[in-house]
């Protein structure tokens, strides 16, 4: 078992290409991680590593410094102390090469309502100055089963749409590694689902995710990985297996098994991979 603790305590016709430029080792290589602001210390020596082609959670309450990482891997904040590497690169030292490594996809879908999704999609290969952005926009709307609202204005989209043409936004230019904050952040229960199908094709394809998360369930259903940040530092870091086994074994007793809510919403709504308003 590789479980770290490090102090007391207690499916959709999406089809993701390969993420490209991998480097060895760690997708992301944080240690000693610090950030303060003044006298409050957000960052107080945060580790962990991600392997290259996994769902990593980051795990914690509002608060607990999960967007603060995030920030800093992205280039976006200078940390204190520590040192962190994405794809190989130094966030301080390489930003360039890490901005080129990476995409961030904040709590709220960072679309334009005027244009088509067909038109965000080309508007960011053509930023990015990739070769027929046309066919890379059609590509990434089947692949996220978005074709038939291809030419629809975003803002009939709905909640789920918008995320998941977000995320493939996210995609253009095949970054290795990308940075999902709070992705599901007021979504409806069909909206994260469809969400969910998202990032499990990212990580199927290749990509590096790194998940920050609020929601138990989430880190629950996507990570492979699973960090607790809490005060500043991760309190544990494990795999779902790994940090059952932090608790007492099960009782074995003889329970009728009901439809869990989230079988009932299932099978009443159809296909979460459909697309809607």
């Amino acid at each position: 078992m590789t479980l770290t603790q490090r102090q007391p305590s207690m499916l959709a016709a999406m089809s993701i290409p390969p993420a490209t430029g991998q480097a060895r080792g760690p997708a992301i290589h944080v240690q000693g991680l610090e950030k303060s602001y003044k006298e409050l210390h957000v960052l107080r020596g945060v580790d962990f590593d991600v392997a290259p082609g996994s769902i990593f959670a980051l795990l914690g309450s509002n608060g607990a410094g999960k967007t603060t990482v995030v920030r800093i891997l992205s280039t976006l904040l200078r940390a204190d102390a520590g040192t962190a590497r994405v794809n190989g690169f130094d966030v301080a030292t390489q930003a360039a090469d890490v901005r080129a490594s990476i995409s961030l996809t904040g709590q709220f879908a960072a679309v334009d309502e005027i244009l088509s999704g067909r038109e965000n999609l080309v508007l960011v290969a053509r930023l990015r100055r990739l070769d027929d952005p046309g066919a890379i926009a059609d590509d990434l709307l089947r692949r996220f089963a978005l074709s038939e609202a291809g030419a629809r204005r975003v803002a009939t989209y709905s909640g789920g749409m918008r995320r998941r043409l977000d995320i493939a936004m996210s995609l253009v230019g095949s970054p290795p590694v990308i940075f999902l904050d709070e992705p599901t952040t007021g979504l409806d229960p069909q909206a994260r689902i469809e969400a969910w199908q998202a990032v499990r094709k990212l990580a199927e394809g290749g990509t590096t995710v790194l998940l920050t998360t609020q929601y138990l369930d989430e880190a629950e259903q996507l990570a492979d990985r699973i960090a607790i940040l809490h005060k500043g530092r991760i309190i544990v870091d494990g795999t779902l297996a790994e940090l059952r086994q932090l608790l007492p074994p099960a009782k074995v007793e003889y329970v009728e098994k009901q439809p869990s809510l989230e079988d009932v919403f299932l099978a009443v709504v159809g296909d979460a991979g459909e697309d809607g308003n």
